[in-house]
């Protein structure tokens, strides 16, 4: 039992629950804060970890590599933007679903094995990364956050993103740009009616939030190899999950919501598989744990929504939004 809640526990400070709550802060731009449904988060994270992946391999090192990400990052908002923003908010949830599977089969075709390595995904694009680690080589941390040099690295890079966006997205919303972004998620012809141009602010939030996304990309696949397996709508659905649980229209939720939503899988995964290991649970097997600890953590996510809709940080005042 102490192994299984070391295991969730170390599910807090992993790269990957701080790039879901990188990906969390910028829906939360999107959708929590503007009022933009934005169903292919996972297309800005595919951006970010190709575009970064092929230019550290091309030679262009990392400052660059980023800078290319970000670019390609609004290049896709510009094109998910111009001919949805000025229509209905549904018009923008299929385009941006259906441009995020696009992309993907289009990384993992075999024709571009050169390029984004086809369906077996990028490799090795870390180095410069890892080169530059300030840690020397040992064992760092305790219990269930034990790490070596390299993963301390990553995290201590990954959550100081996370700090970072979150302060920034909070000042933003705080500023006068905020406000006019809030005002458009709860009535933007009012807001039009005022003289400001809505579409240009809706472009904006969607470039800010895209670029989180895209920075959640890197931050996703420093540890791991790039996959176009890993950025299907899967992805895009925890990320929503993760917004939803924490709260739509915060700051501090999409953060929290990440930590609690791997805890939690991490968490059923290992009580199950002890169960059915131990004769106590035998209407599963080992191979159906999977599935049922998605179908676990849903049916929490349905309680919530059901008994507290604005989620654990979200304030009820803000769940209005206009379609």
């Amino acid at each position: 039992m102490e192994q299984i809640l070391a295991n969730a526990l170390g599910e807090l400070l992993t790269p990957m629950t701080a790039a879901y709550a990188l990906a969390a802060i910028g829906l939360a731009m999107h959708f929590g804060f503007t009022g933009l449904l934005n169903f292919g988060q996972a297309a800005y994270m595919l951006v970010g970890a190709y575009a970064f992946a092929m230019s550290t391999l091309a030679g262009l090192g990392l400052v660059p590599a980023i800078l290319i990400s970000f670019a390609a990052s609004i290049v896709l908002s510009f094109v998910l933007g111009i001919p949805t923003l000025r229509l209905r908010s549904d018009y923008l949830a299929i385009v941006t679903i259906a441009a995020a599977e696009i992309l993907r089969f289009i990384v993992s075709t075999t024709g571009l094995n050169d390029v984004t390595g086809g369906p077996q995904g990028l490799s090795g694009f870390a180095r410069d990364f890892y080169s530059i680690n300030p840690f020397p080589a040992g064992e760092y941390g305790f219990w269930a956050w034990t790490m070596d040099e390299k993963g301390l690295w990553v995290r201590v890079v990954a959550w100081s993103l996370v700090i970072i966006a979150a302060l920034f997205v909070s000042k933003m919303i705080r500023s006068p740009w905020g406000r006019v972004i809030k005002g458009i998620r709860e009535d933007e012809d009012a807001v039009r009616s005022l003289g400001k141009n809505v579409y240009s602010y809706k472009m904006q939030s969607l470039i800010i939030g895209g670029m989180l996304g895209t920075l959640a990309g890197i931050v996703f696949v420093l540890p791991r190899a790039v996959q176009p397996g890993n950025f299907g709508t899967g992805l895009t659905f925890f990320i929503w999950t993760i917004l939803l649980l924490g709260g739509a229209a915060t700051v501090l939720g999409p953060i929290i919501g990440s930590m609690i939503f791997w805890v939690l899988l991490s968490l059923t995964d290992g009580l199950l598989s002890a169960g059915v290991d131990s004769g106590v649970i035998t209407f599963i097997t080992q191979n159906q744990i999977g599935g049922i600890r998605f179908m676990l953590v849903g049916i929490g996510l349905m309680l919530l929504v059901i008994f507290r809709p604005q989620g654990i940080f979200g304030n009820k005042k803000e769940l209005y939004f206009n379609g």
